[in-house]
């Protein structure tokens, strides 16, 4: 059975790469033996997505096409799957052992373990162990979200994708279509930036605020997908590390302790009450909010608003 799948993957990866134009699945059963023989329209269908999903996780880029008509197609052009020599030096290789070990507690052990043994096969030095000892500290990057693995495929193949989401002040998830670009850990919190087609501008989501299922969309992105600094400096300012201006903010003593800590001047006003400078960009509001009654905001107006409108959603339930 092995031997048969082996050589399935090898017929659909010579028509992948063999065709010019995008082949719909179909062409694809009525080309390769071992769909024919299918029983049916959902062995075939699985068969072929399992396929499909095993020739990407070997590095074969396929590309997913939607025609003029609605109907999708498959094909891996020869240009996005040739690669130059790899020669990478001891540093270099080491470099790239470290990052894999990051990886070794999170849902991408397997596929950084896969990509190493590949490297090797490419001409990885001999005389380096990725996976040796690079000091008494080691680095781990925990994933807990189940919806990390299904964003960073469809961030990989460019797909769409549905999934719910809980804003912080709302009561319940809505349905959000989007257009994943890429997933960026700040803070010990995991964020996918992309492009949201209901609101038709750029969003980022904390991961942990995703509930239920990602489920991926064919199709095409609407959007431009911009580079990767363009998409970090999204997600610092999404997360509300990226400021301009200041607000002033009236604190209960004794409470909001975060807040003290990023606040430019602090003065007593007595009664129990402080006065706080703190930087004001993306996201604050919401962030005020968690501190409920001990907050006050005084300006400017616009935050106040905002502060405002997301506390009457909480209290409209």
């Amino acid at each position: 059975m092995a031997i048969a799948k082996a050589e399935r993957l090898m017929n659909l990866a010579l028509c992948l790469l063999g065709t010019r134009r995008p082949l719909s699945k179909r062409e694809l059963r009525e080309s390769i033996e071992a769909y024919l023989e299918a029983g049916s329209d959902d062995s075939f269908n699985r068969m072929f997505e399992r396929d499909k999903d095993d020739l990407r996780e070997l590095g074969l880029v396929i590309e997913t096409v939607e025609n003029l008509d609605g109907e999708v197609g498959y094909l891996a052009r020869r240009d996005s799957n040739r690669l130059p020599p790899i020669t990478l030096d001891a540093e270099e290789a080491a470099a790239l052992g470290l990052a894999a070990k990051v990886w070794q507690q999170a849902r991408l052990a397997g596929a950084a373990s896969g990509a190493l043994q590949k490297l090797r096969a490419a001409g990885l030095p001999e005389d380096v162990d990725p996976y040796g000892s690079h000091g008494a500290l080691e680095p781990h990057i925990p994933v807990h979200e189940s919806a990390f693995e299904p964003l960073m495929l469809a961030c990989r193949d460019r797909r769409p994708v549905i999934f719910d989401y809980r804003k912080a002040t709302a009561a319940h998830p809505e349905t959000r279509h989007v257009e994943p670009w890429a997933l960026e850990c700040w803070r010990g919190h995991w964020y996918l930036a992309g492009w949201d087609r209901d609101r038709g501008a750029e969003r980022v989501f904390r991961l942990s605020r995703i509930t239920g299922k990602v489920r991926a969309r064919a199709g095409r992105y609407t959007a431009e997908v911009p580079d990767f600094v363009t998409v970090r400096e999204t997600v610092a300012g999404w997360a509300g590390e990226i400021t301009d201006r200041s607000a002033l903010i009236r604190l209960r003593s004794g409470a909001g302790y975060p807040l003290r800590a990023k606040a430019v001047s602090v003065r007593e006003l007595g009664g129990g009450w402080d006065e706080l400078e703190i930087p004001y960009g993306h996201g604050l509001d919401a962030w005020l909010v968690e501190f409920g009654p001990d907050v006050v905001v005084l300006e400017p107006t616009e935050l106040r608003a905002d502060v405002l409108d997301r506390l009457r959603a909480v209290a409209k339930g």
